[in-house]
């Protein structure tokens, strides 16, 4: 037996009922957004550390088959990048280096929305690349720095692609791009830091050029 309708029962919502669901859902996503930028950032900056450790080991096996040099340590004329990179040319090195890393993409950082990956090396340019490159470099002080993400600024002002010579006393920083303030650095034994500005200082004592693309 069915019912009637008079005992029947349609309720809907009230528009303060809609209103306090609608509060509800804004409250949940303002707390949890904060929460899944932080995770998204994170995970870039992992990114980026697993690049350069990609770069740092393509270095390593290139220096093995070339008298334990870097390509900023071996003249053009015996495949090296040496006259090349001295000019500021960042370039040259990574396409020097290109069975080595296999993929451009490795030269690209996840959070760099000023350059994008390449997909050969063939097309490789300096838009291309996120990271400088020390051109003193070499395998033989393992503990020196080797590369690194290049968004630098220098008493605010953004550093400008080419060569860039370095004195105890300049004021170099990281922008507020990719990182937040925080940048990574490459170093010659294969390991990765990440470190503030006070860090990044520390780091460019006893470095003074760096090619930067």
């Amino acid at each position: 037996m069915k019912p009637r309708a008079a005992n029947q029962t349609n309720r809907a919502l009230t528009l303060l009922e809609v209103l306090v669901v609608i509060v509800i859902l804004a409250l949940v996503a303002a707390i949890l957004l904060p929460a899944l930028a932080a995770s998204k950032r994170k995970s870039s900056r992992i990114g980026c550390v697993q690049m350069l450790k990609e770069m740092g080991l393509a270095y390593r096996i290139w220096g093995g088959d070339n008298g334990d040099k870097y390509p900023m340590g071996i003249s053009v004329t015996n495949g090296g990048a040496m006259e090349l990179i001295a000019t500021g040319n960042v370039m040259v090195c990574f396409q020097v280096m290109s069975n080595e890393l296999s993929t451009p993409r490795t030269l690209h950082c996840p959070e760099d929305s000023e350059h994008f990956a390449a997909n050969s090396f063939t097309e490789l340019a300096s838009s291309n690349i996120s990271y400088f490159i020390n051109i003193d470099a070499a395998e033989a002080y393992p503990q020196m720095l080797l590369s690194g993400d290049d968004n630098f600024e220098i008493a605010g002002a953004p550093v400008k692609s080419g060569l860039l010579e370095l004195s105890t006393n300049t004021p170099v920083s990281w922008s507020a791009a990719r990182h937040k303030f925080i940048g990574n650095l490459g170093i010659a034994d294969g390991s990765v830091q990440q470190v503030t500005e006070s860090g990044l200082r520390s780091a460019l004592v006893i470095t003074n050029r760096l090619a930067i693309p």
